[in-house]
């Protein structure tokens, strides 16, 4: 099947990010350093060779940009100063613009401004609704039971609602990663059971992210500090998320804290302040590599979160002290940071959260699936007249 050749490829990348792909002359430095390239996934230089030749359909099928974990190693190499690291991140990007089904994605990575005014627009209506439906049917006085501003089974509603949207926007988008990598992608059969097989690789590197661990270890971090950080903010994420849409009930009530719920959003807390203040800091410093170039996005996403997890501890103090009517308007702000943010998340860089781990799941199914075959093919013998 013939291949089109995309000639404003790496212009339109610019957008996404990608600054100095033209400077590469494929010395493959890049890809020697990396601890995670092997033979099946040359990768940066590969994905490198593919942007400047302008094949997108080849990257739009291919899994090396979701496999690196951008420590920086290859940008620091580079002779060229030509910045593979960033540049992986900015296909990482465009990626997410070509799963999205809706074309959001492509356009608040093209334009902050855009994106900034339909955060705006989101948390504006999510912020009128629950102020009209608290003042129409509760008190700003009571927190909590009857009458209440916000009653916890309403919000349980509001959060279940948020939650289904935002699963249906990403089960689409994850189907269209599989169609483009599995179908488009793989010129080799693949057996259905190798899904189950290899479905462990899913919750492994969701929670553990352990490969970029493997990437400290050969980088300027004594210690695995970012991983440690990044592992946190991610547990705090899913703690949070699991307690808001079970445990919504119990967290709403009191004044007195109930230690069996409440120690978790503690701890879930601490992760979600240490990793937004570390990232949040290195972006402002620029202290290593991979926080030298920081796109639109990446602001928007550890500033709207930064708000969330304040507004949300300001909240539960208000709450716990007995400012009734401060911790219900703390928590309507909270609400209209929360809602924009989650919805975002499927056409945003949240969306790693996802795609990295399918992209480890769909990497190790084609591993085995490939080895099968060169096995068979192996096996067949050869007839010598």
């Amino acid at each position: 099947m013939a291949v089109r050749v995309n000639p404003t490829f790496i212009d339109d990348l610019v957008r996404y990010g990608a600054e100095d792909v033209q400077l590469c002359y494929q010395c493959g430095d890049c890809s020697t350093v990396c601890p995670h390239a092997d033979d099946m996934y040359k990768f940066p230089r590969k994905s490198m060779r593919l942007l400047q030749m302008g094949l997108a359909q080849k990257i739009e099928t291919t899994l090396e940009p979701w496999l690196c974990y951008y420590c920086g190693q290859c940008s620091e190499q580079c002779p060229r100063e030509a910045d593979p690291g960033e540049t992986m991140m900015s296909l990482r990007r465009w990626l997410i613009s070509r799963y999205d089904f809706t074309g959001i994605a492509r356009r608040f990575f093209k334009s902050r401004l855009t994106e900034v005014i339909a955060i705006v627009i989101v948390a504006l209506l999510t912020g009128g609704f629950l102020l009209y439906y608290g003042f129409s049917g509760g008190s700003i006085k009571i927190y909590d039971g009857n009458g209440a501003f916000l009653p916890s089974p309403f919000i349980h509603r509001f959060d279940l609602t948020v939650g289904s949207i935002l699963l249906v926007f990403l089960l689409i988008n994850a189907f269209r990663m599989w169609y483009f990598v599995m179908v488009r992608g793989t010129t080799f059969p693949v057996p259905w059971w190798l899904y189950i097989k290899q479905f462990y690789q899913l919750p492994w590197h969701f929670f553990t992210q352990k490969r970029y661990a493997e990437c400290e270890k050969k980088h300027e971090h004594p210690v695995f500090m970012p991983w440690a950080l990044h592992l946190g903010l991610m547990l705090g994420y899913v703690t949070m998320l699991v307690l808001v849409m079970v445990f919504v009930e119990k967290l709403q009530a009191g004044p007195e804290i109930i230690w069996s719920v409440h120690i978790f959003g503690y701890l879930a807390s601490i992760g979600l302040i240490a990793g937004t203040v570390y990232f949040i800091r290195n972006r402002i410093r620029k202290n290593y590599v991979q926080y030298k170039k920081s796109h639109g996005t990446d602001w928007v996403f550890v500033v709207l979160l930064f708000i969330i997890v304040l507004t949300g501890i300001l909240q539960h103090i208000f709450h716990r002290t007995g400012l009734t009517e401060l911790a219900n308007y703390t928590y309507v702000v909270h609400l209209m940071s929360v809602v924009p943010w989650l919805l975002r998340m499927p056409v945003s860089k949240w969306a790693h959260m996802i795609y990295r781990p399918l992209a480890m799941y769909f990497a190790g199914i084609r591993r085995e699936a490939l080895a099968r075959q060169e096995l068979s093919v192996q096996s067949v013998p050869v007839l010598i007249k």
